[in-house]
């Protein structure tokens, strides 16, 4: 009999600021995540638009290149999969609501709390 191949949860890291999305990038992948990196929105809703359905996880920042923000993709994300794990982040107080079942994080947030998310988001 073949080998079935082990489920392998893929998350969506929507950062303009390249060390930021690396450093999120490397702890989900060394939480047995394939990850998928984007610097903006738009390049984030086309990623939605194709694999919606196969991600576990989204974490965004609020502030992004482009013209939409990572509340604005929060909405877009759990449209496109209602059951998707969405974190948004940032600096400052958010000032817009987020869709039913996103998260917000204020930043500077801990990696164990990404670690946390991406077991959460796992079991799901």
């Amino acid at each position: 009999m073949g080998q079935s191949k082990p489920f392998c949860a893929t998350a969506l890291i929507v950062e303009d600021d390249a060390m930021q999305r690396e450093m999120l990038s490397l702890l989900l992948e060394e939480s047995g995540y394939q990850v998928i990196q984007c610097e903006s929105a738009e390049a984030a809703e086309r990623v939605l638009e194709k694999n919606a359905g196969a991600l576990c996880l989204m974490m965004t920042d609020v502030q992004l290149a482009g013209r939409m923000s990572g509340v604005e993709l929060a909405y877009v994300a759990k449209d496109r999969n209602p059951k998707l794990d969405v974190v948004v982040t940032s600096g400052r107080p958010l000032k817009q609501p987020l869709p039913d079942g996103a998260k917000f994080w204020a930043k500077p947030w801990a990696p164990l709390d990404v670690l946390r998310e991406a077991e959460i988001a796992q079991l799901s």
